[in-house]
């Protein structure tokens, strides 16, 4: 191996590895919710939650733009002025849309309840889950900007920390809400609230260098540099719209399942919970091709971004394939932990062969979606996805509901097939032309 592709390998390792732990710690605020809630011998706490961690994903989750767009734009600063202005302004934004989301959310969670056909017996609990998670906004979405300016910075250690103790903290609180005071699904609420908000406070802690400069240099001063605000807000629109199509695209799943019955809902919902768990360890290796690729780009470097393309793809190609034996291989201990349901255990045994082929049919959107978010070509991120959703998975799942719950997953695994394939079709031309006419 080349000298320097020795080197593009050991920087990606050296960035994947924190985020790959720190992406797997991510879903821990659901995961852990679902195992403490699927053992208190009622179901609908467990459906309730389900319904309203899908919607949380719209008001949450479809603003994690403000994470991809801050990373490539972050990757591609020149110095920390401009770094630093991205920072500031990445910020302002991530808190004005928290204000949108606090002053509009409750009146949004009642429509999106009645939308995603909520039971009659879980309405209540589901709005109540909601309207305490609601006051986690600021905290939520700041995070998510300074996440992904540390990403773009090549800083991932920061972030896994961030994730570690924003969870072992929810951990922690899950047990003492919902199992010591028997607050149940208010209680997981309560416990995720408090968690992000310490974590919010240790993210600021990591960038307080950044913010001293800001301020030493004059907060009017920094917001001259870095992207214009047009600019972040062009990209971050594009991937708002991206974001928002893939989030309806489980929202839909999930409302769908919620029509095939109580039981049926609170079993996919541990399927998509453990689905949840592969995404985030493969993002590692796509969060390391934000960051280098966004380099590469950067200094119009083509032999680098197409070797570090190559590298990352067979990192994820190797987790992908290890990650479909593990869930294979650890099937009957993986269900015994999720839920002691007995009807919900056997609904997840049934559907399980779907879960385990998940992991290899996303891999290469996911390392995809890293690639074009470090060279910001979010336009054609948010095209790929609309046409995914739109015109294959729907149209699937139209074709397919004779076969009740199978025909859900079958759409549900084409569709996420369909994103890398049209996001690799789109690569040559919006990536790879577009550099070499830049750098000739």
């Amino acid at each position: 191996m080349p000298p320097r592709d020795r080197q593009i390998h050991r920087r990606i390792r050296a960035l994947a590895w924190p985020m790959i732990l720190a992406n797997l710690s991510a879903p821990l605020l659901g995961i852990v919710d679902t195992a403490i809630l699927g053992h208190l011998g009622d179901s609908r706490y467990l459906s309730a939650v389900a319904i309203s961690t899908s919607l949380l994903a719209f008001l949450y989750w479809g603003f994690g733009f403000l994470r991809m767009g801050t990373t490539g734009a972050s990757a591609q600063t020149a110095n920390m002025q401009e770094s630093a202005g991205l920072l500031l302004k990445a910020l302002l934004l991530s808190l004005v849309i928290a204000l949108f989301i606090l002053l509009a959310g409750h009146k949004l969670s009642h429509l999106g309840l009645r939308l995603m056909n909520a039971d009659s017996t879980l309405l209540p609990l589901a709005q109540s889950y909601l309207h305490i998670r609601l006051f986690s906004a600021p905290a939520v979405l700041a995070t998510y900007v300074v996440i992904g300016w540390l990403i773009g910075q090549q800083n991932t250690r920061w972030p896994l920390l961030i994730a570690i103790g924003t969870n072992v903290l929810n951990i922690a609180l899950d047990y003492l809400f919902i199992v010591k005071l028997n607050l149940h699904s208010d209680g997981a609420a309560i416990a995720s609230v408090i968690s992000e908000y310490c974590g919010f406070g240790l993210a600021l802690w990591a960038v307080r260098s950044s913010l001293k400069h800001s301020i030493s240099f004059g907060i009017k001063q920094t917001w001259r540099y870095g992207p214009q605000i047009k600019q972040l807000l062009s990209s971050n629109l594009q991937l708002f719209i991206r974001t928002a199509a893939l989030l309806f695209s489980f929202a839909f799943f999930t409302a769908q399942s919620a029509a095939l019955g109580q039981n049926q809902l609170a079993a996919n919902a541990i399927l998509l919970q453990l689905m949840m768990i592969s995404a985030y360890g493969l993002d590692g290796f796509a969060h390391a091709a934000e960051a280098l690729v966004g380099e590469a780009y950067k200094h119009r470097d083509a032999q680098m971004l197409i070797a570090t393309c190559r590298a990352c793809a067979k990192y994820c190609a190797i987790t992908a394939v290890t990650v479909s034996a593990a869930l294979f291989l650890l099937e009957p201990p993986i269900i015994m932990v999720m839920t002691d349901l007995t009807a919900v255990r056997e609904l997840v045994r049934d559907y399980y062969g779907w879960l385990v082929w998940l992991p290899i049919l996303c891999a290469p959107s996911y390392l995809l979606d890293g690639i074009y978010i470090g060279t910001l070509k979010t336009k054609a991120m948010q095209w790929c996805m609309l046409f995914c959703v739109c015109l294959v998975f729907l149209p699937l799942w139209g074709l397919s509901q004779h076969w009740g719950n199978n025909g859900l997953w079958f759409a549900f695994c084409i569709f996420n097939l369909a994103r890398g394939l049209s996001l690799a079709l789109m690569f040559r031309r919006c990536v790879l032309k577009e550099l070499k006419a830049s750098s000739s």
